[in-house]
This record gives C-alpha cells, sequence and structure tokens, in this order.
C-alpha cells in the first residue's frame, strides 16, 4: 500500500483532516492542471471543477477500494467533471478544428504545449490502464521511475520501458486528431507543462467545502459562470448563506490565529520587560543598601576611597533609574501596537463576512430574475417583465425576493424584444446589469451582469464608472 493509499484509507476510517489536507496539497496541482486544460484556459471554471472533484473524493472516500491508485481515480473524475462542465456540440467541434490546424510539435514551448492542451487528456484516458497509470505517476504526480517501478510492481528499469512505450501509444493517439510530435518532444512537454500551481486560496477553499460536506453539510459550489438552472430561494438562500460562513471561517481561523500571536508575543515581551525591570530595581535597592552602609561608614572612618565609591554607586542608580522608565515606554508602545492589530484584524474580517454574504444574496437575486426573463419569453410573454417606460418590472422577483431592490437593475439592451433571438444565438450576451457598484475589501467595484441564457457574472474594476456593455466592451458611464 502507496502512502497516499495510506493517507485515503485512514481518511476513510476516521475522517481525518490532517490525512485529507495531506492528499489535498498533494494532488491539487495535478487535478487543476487537468481541468485547466480540459477547460481551455479557463481558470474559474478550473477552480469549480477542482472543488467538485475533491468534494466527490471526500464524499466517496469510504466507498473506494484500497487499492485505487489516486492519482489515477483523481485524472479520470476531472476529465468527468470537466466535460459535464463543457456545454454544446460547438465548444467540442472548435477544439477539434484547433486540432486539425495544429503545427507540427517539434518542442516544449509553451505555446505550442497550449494548442495541445484541449486534447492531452482525453487521449490519455483512451490508453490501457497499465499505460494510462505509468503516464499519471511519472508526469502528472512527477514520480521517479524506482517509485513508478514500485507502483506497478516492476523495476525501475521496467517502468522506464512502460512509460517509454505508453509515450508512443499517446504520440499515435494525438496523431489521430491531427497533432503531429514525437514521443521524445512529447515527453518533455509533459515535463514541463502538464502539472501547473494551483491558484492561492483553492486548497483551504476546498478542504473547507469538502469538511461541510464530510459533516453532511449541503455544499454549494459557486459557478456563475454556467447555473442556468432556476432555484428556489427559501432553500437557496440558507445554504449559500452556511457555504459562505464556512469559507470566511477558514479566513477567520488564520487571522484568528495571527491576533493570538500578537497576543503572545505581546504577553512574552510584556514579561521579559517586567524581569528586568524586577531586576533593575533590586540592584537599584542594593546600590541604595550598600550607598546607606558607605555614608555610615564614611562617617565614621572618614575614608576618601569609600566616598569615591559612593559617587560611583550613585551614578550608576541613576543610569539604571533612567533604563527602566525607556523599558517601561517601550513595553506601553508594544502593547499598544498589539492591540492595534487585533482591532485591524477584526475590522477585516467583519468587512470580509459582510462582503461575501452580500454578494452571495445579489446573485441569487440575480439569478431568479435571468430565470424569470428567459421563462416569460419562452411563453411570449415578455412584455410581462417590463413597465411602461421599458423598465423592470420591480415585481418580477418580488415572490421569492420581496427585500431586493430593482431599481438597482438596469436594462443593457437598446431593445428587449431581442431577447429570445439571443437566447439561440448569443446566450452570453449582456441583458441587465445592477446600477451602483459594491465596494470590495480590496478596494476595486464589482457589478453583477445578467446573460441571455440566465447566467449570472460578476466583475470588479478599479473605477466605479467602468461597466459592460452589452457585448462584453468595457466602457466609462457619463457622470
Amino acid at each position: 500500500m502507496t502512502d497516499s493509499q495510506t493517507l485515503l484509507d485512514d481518511y476513510a476510517r476516521t475522517g481525518s483532516d490532517a490525512a485529507f489536507r495531506e492528499l489535498l496539497a498533494r494532488y491539487v496541482d495535478l487535478v487543476y492542471s487537468t481541468a485547466l486544460r480540459l477547460l481551455e484556459g479557463d481558470r474559474h471554471r478550473a477552480e469549480d471543477v477542482a472543488q467538485t472533484v475533491f468534494v466527490d473524493l471526500a464524499r466517496t472516500a469510504r466507498t473506494l477500494s484500497n487499492k485505487v491508485r489516486l492519482g489515477g481515480w483523481l485524472h479520470r473524475h476531472t476529465c468527468f467533471v470537466a466535460a459535464n462542465t463543457l456545454r454544446g456540440e460547438r465548444r467540442r467541434h472548435s477544439r477539434e478544428r484547433q486540432a486539425v490546424e495544429m503545427n507540427v510539435l517539434h518542442d516544449d514551448s509553451g505555446a505550442n504545449f497550449a494548442l495541445m492542451a484541449p486534447i492531452l487528456d482525453e487521449a490519455i484516458n483512451e490508453l490501457g490502464d497499465a499505460d494510462r497509470t505509468a503516464i499519471l505517476l511519472r508526469f502528472y504526480e512527477q514520480q521517479e521511475f524506482r517509485h513508478v517501478g514500485a507502483a506497478l510492481g516492476s523495476t525501475e528499469d521496467a517502468a522506464r520501458m512502460r512509460v517509454t512505450r505508453a509515450l508512443e501509444k499517446l504520440q499515435e493517439l494525438l496523431v489521430r486528431r491531427g497533432v503531429r510530435t514525437s514521443a521524445t518532444a512529447l515527453s518533455i512537454a509533459l515535463s514541463a507543462h502538464v502539472v501547473q500551481s494551483a491558484p492561492a486560496g483553492l486548497a483551504i477553499a476546498i478542504s473547507t467545502a469538502a469538511a461541510a460536506s464530510a459533516a453532511g453539510t449541503p455544499v454549494v459550489i459557486t459557478s456563475i459562470a454556467t447555473a442556468t438552472k432556476a432555484i428556489a430561494m427559501t432553500t437557496l438562500q440558507k445554504t449559500l448563506v452556511t457555504a459562505v460562513i464556512a469559507a470566511t471561517l477558514a479566513s477567520a481561523i488564520y487571522e484568528a490565529r495571527q491576533a493570538a500571536r500578537w497576543r503572545d508575543r505581546s504577553q512574552a515581551l510584556h514579561e521579559q520587560t517586567g524581569a528586568q525591570i524586577r531586576q533593575l530595581t533590586d540592584e537599584r535597592d542594593e546600590a541604595m543598601r550598600r550607598l546607606a552602609a558607605l555614608g555610615a561608614e564614611s562617617n565614621r572612618a572618614g575614608n576618601t576611597a569609600e566616598l569615591l565609591q559612593l559617587r560611583g554607586e550613585m551614578t550608576r542608580l541613576r543610569s539604571l533609574e533612567s533604563d527602566v522608565a525607556k523599558l517601561r515606554e517601550e513595553s506601553k508602545r508594544h502593547q499598544s501596537q498589539a492591540q492595534k492589530a487585533m482591532k485591524d484584524l477584526a475590522a477585516a474580517q467583519q468587512g470580509a463576512f459582510e462582503f461575501a454574504v452580500q454578494r452571495v444574496t445579489s446573485i441569487d437575486a440575480l439569478k431568479q430574475v435571468g430565470q424569470q426573463l428567459r421563462g416569460l419569453a419562452a411563453a411570449n410573454n415578455l412584455a410581462a417583465a417590463f413597465t411602461a417606460d421599458g423598465k423592470l418590472n420591480p415585481t418580477l422577483i418580488a415572490a421569492t425576493h420581496p427585500n431586493f431592490d430593482m431599481k438597482n437593475v438596469e436594462l443593457a439592451l437598446s431593445d428587449p424584444s431581442q431577447l429570445p433571438i439571443l437566447l439561440q444565438e448569443a446566450p452570453e450576451t449582456i441583458v441587465a446589469r445592477t446600477v451602483e457598484p459594491v465596494p470590495t475589501p480590496d478596494e476595486r467595484w464589482m457589478r453583477f451582469y445578467i446573460q441571455a441564457n440566465g447566467s449570472v457574472q460578476n466583475y470588479s474594476t478599479p473605477f466605479s464608472n467602468q461597466v459592460f456593455s452589452s457585448n462584453w466592451r468595457l466602457e466609462y458611464l457619463k457622470p
């Protein structure tokens, strides 16, 4: 049993968070890179697919065999989830045309690899189990040949030959799809580009969602660009807010730990300063005692040397008192800095939480607006969605979202009657958008956009008067 199989077995038996985090750290780059290629470089969808794959792993870990090759399972499941995410034959045909038009792949450049990426994982999935496992272990999990041999139950030399034969078979499959390359160039390209680093924070988001799933909490994976199904308001809003709170808590835990470190440092400095002050005070008292004794003895004996020593002790005493005063001031300054840092962290946590809740609530309401527009268009009753002056009907989603202000939603189309045509010919066209932008925690401005297919997207810009037109062209609003 390999180390990864041991971790998976530990998580399946005990639900160990530490075991799952270790598996996540090992394989998140593999899953994200595979999804990124299959989704033609769409990073947002690749993150959604990666989160779905690891949530599914958390749910099904107890049903997996202890002999399963986890890297192979994750790769195959990533391909499955990504395939379900892609919509329509149009994109598949586009990828095939791109493959036919590819130039010869004779080097490992990033540009040439990008041409091959959309069909690479499909070709790998057509390999036999042994060949596919060898490719995944060597290039996706980046194992040395001796580890590949150990996993396949063979020697290092046998593993090297297995990988070479698998590359040759993969090269033949790619040639059939119009990609002309050699096994050597393919090996170099896979080694250099097949695994990319996942975005910062993705592992935390996945770990939070998987933990919520394992605990029986409904998990909502936000995929704004692809959500087109009508969703009941009352249940979805509670679920979305629960997921946002879970994701926000992950960040809050980290920030709380930082605040705790500040408190510990402040306490340690306070204790250290206190010890120094006590030591200096003791030395001062001792000097005062000796000073009194020497003064008495000097009065009795008139010893000039002792008087000089007494003056030196007085000078040292004044220096010690000055040091004590400086230490007290420094201690107060550090305590003030620690308190300010903790207040700033608390304010940042509260602001991030409120923004997340507002974002999820707005997306939920606007999705309902999009679904209402699609439904009325399909029923040839689009006029019910607008008022006499051509604005959106304020009661359009009053039944499900009574508190949502429809005055903050404006049409982006000059002719709303075009909506039925856009549903068929240009489903990604913007039909409506929010009027007032929402300030984000990173000091940008976010607006929400409803597409003809009913989905909702949000984009932030550096200026509050920047918006996207119906054809996704960035323009400035007149002041």
